[in-house]
């Protein structure tokens, strides 16, 4: 059986099982047959939330053996602006993100790193990194890993392992008028359009642009763009 073929039918086997524990347990050593010492799987929290309530496997340990996962860390904020895998192969390759606590515990020198993010259940977000100084992992296998890691955590929500609402998450009134207003309407027209007051449509913004701790309407779509509380 082909590498291809064999992570296919892990997919695939992830329909039986009954556990959520069954599930990541299955992919952490899917992702260890590959080389990775390290691996998380995690929500991500929405700003200022704590990311603690949203992991799902945290095995990161540093050179003495513990780790402290913060919610800001850069590759965190790196998963945010992307739907797509991406690989970081040595220090100083494009992209890598700075500063980061994830990638300092893989320990000096050479280190291999791959993020896939989880953008197929909005508004949940989350993301599998894994890494290692002996992984093996190029580009070609990475659409395939996208696809496991999606009916992973599709069987995850599934079992009620992990849930799908995020503290500080949008209410549905919040989210329409927000991408309404992402739609170039005016305060006035999306008033119209939901029958409602300027008045509610203004609060609806505003309690929007606290949860997202955005500055002014614009950002306060890209951040819900961003967080995966609309889609446009």
């Amino acid at each position: 059986m082909t590498i291809a073929a064999g992570m296919i039918a892990l997919s695939e086997s992830f329909r039986d099982m009954t556990s959520g524990t069954q599930v990541v347990d299955a992919l952490e050593s899917l992702f260890q047959s590959f080389g990775a010492t390290h691996f998380l799987a995690t929500g991500i929290p929405l700003p200022g939330r704590p990311i603690d309530p949203l992991v799902v496997r945290l095995n990161w340990a540093d050179s003495k053996g513990t780790f402290a996962l913060k919610s800001d860390d850069p590759v965190l904020n790196r998963v945010l602006g992307t739907k797509r895998p991406f690989i970081w192969l040595e220090p100083g390759h494009p992209g890598t993100p700075n500063d980061s606590a994830l990638l300092a515990a893989l320990g000096e020198g050479p280190a291999r790193f791959i993020a896939l993010p989880i953008c197929a259940f909005q508004p949940y977000q989350a993301v599998v990194l894994a890494g290692g100084a002996n992984m093996i992992l190029d580009t070609r296998p990475l659409l395939i890993l996208d696809y496991v890691v999606i009916e992973a955590f599709r069987r995850m929500l599934g079992l009620g392992f992990i849930r799908a609402e995020r503290p500080g998450d949008l209410s549905a009134r919040e989210r329409r008028v927000v991408e309404l207003s992402a739609s170039g309407k005016t305060a006035n027209e999306i008033a119209d359009i939901l029958e409602i007051s300027q008045r509610t449509v203004h609060a609806h913004l505003q309690n929007a642009s606290e949860k997202l701790a955005a500055h002014n309407k614009t950002h306060t779509v890209v951040e819900a763009l961003r967080y995966g509380q609309i889609s446009v």
